[in-house]
């Protein structure tokens, strides 16, 4: 890790301008050369071709799953590596590859440090989640998460109760391919493995399900609440003749009815600081 292209998003998370600059500090002081610098969505992500020209070796995230998303898409054929730093809410992917959580002991840790592995993704037409992919009625709500982050109350309240309405006033979505499951679902989550797909479809219909599966979320083992069926699949598809909205790493989709979603697998590109992070076999 020498030359490096720093890609953050200062409206996600904790990705805010003031951490991103203290991270450039701490990149001149570890002797790292900063080639370049993406802003997302405001400037465009570079390309294979801009990072090879500037003889970039890593491109660091930090931001948000769905900038990192839109990035590792992008780049999915640039073979460099790829310095994830948690900058988001959730973090997931920053806490699959590495043992800390503040970013600055990551990068010192990554300079010295010369494991890749590879990340499997969820993938469904030309759309990829490598965090996981939610499909149903309650995927609706992702429309007052957007009005939270940009402080619109006005626009969080219709968007709650139309989500509201839409998780428990629909039948629900019906999916196939994963055994034991049955119809009718309110969230289907699907998350990646590197040998298929873990699928957890999520039925509530009353409030004492609901607080429940909000009792067992907050102890974390909310997959084993009554309220959710649980299942293994190596392809899973959407029953119906219309469009679904689907959430790709929190980011908005209307996915095709009866689209194969499969599990993929990256590049051996990601560096791995945690000594359990398990490489692709």
């Amino acid at each position: 890790m020498k030359t490096l292209w720093f890609i953050t998003n200062p409206n996600s998370g904790t990705a805010t301008r003031a951490k991103c600059e203290a991270l450039e500090a701490v990149f001149a002081e570890s002797g790292l050369v900063l080639a370049g610098r993406t802003e997302f969505p405001q400037q465009k992500l570079p390309t294979g071709v801009e990072l090879v020209a500037a003889d970039v070796d890593t491109v660091v995230l930090f931001a948000g799953d769905g900038t990192i998303n839109a990035a590792l898409c992008a780049l999915e054929h640039w073979e460099g590596a790829f310095l994830i730093l948690p900058g988001g809410t959730m973090n997931l992917l920053a806490k699959g590859l590495h043992s800390e959580t503040d970013p600055h002991r990551i990068v010192h840790a990554a300079r010295q440090c010369d494991r890749r592995v590879a990340l499997p993704y969820v993938i469904a037409g030309n759309h990829r989640a490598f965090v996981g992919l939610i499909l149903g009625p309650a995927a609706a709500w992702f429309r007052a998460r957007e009005a939270v982050r940009k402080g619109k109350i006005g626009r969080l309240l219709a968007a709650a109760r139309g989500a509201w309405r839409k998780t428990f006033g629909e039948r629900g979505i019906r999916v196939e391919g994963a055994k034991g499951l049955g119809d009718h679902y309110q969230a289907v989550f699907v998350t990646p493995d590197l040998h298929g797909l873990e699928v957890a479809a999520v039925d509530v219909r009353d409030w004492k399900a609901i607080v429940q599966l909000g009792w067992d979320w907050l102890n974390g083992d909310w997959v084993a609440a009554h309220a959710v069926s649980e299942a293994w699949t190596k392809e899973l598809r959407v029953r119906g003749h219309r469009p679904v909205l689907a959430l790709f790493d929190g980011e908005p989709v209307r996915l095709d009815p009866r689209a194969p979603i499969r599990a993929g697998r990256s590049l051996e590109t990601f560096i791995a600081t945690r000594a359990d992070a398990v490489p692709a076999p």
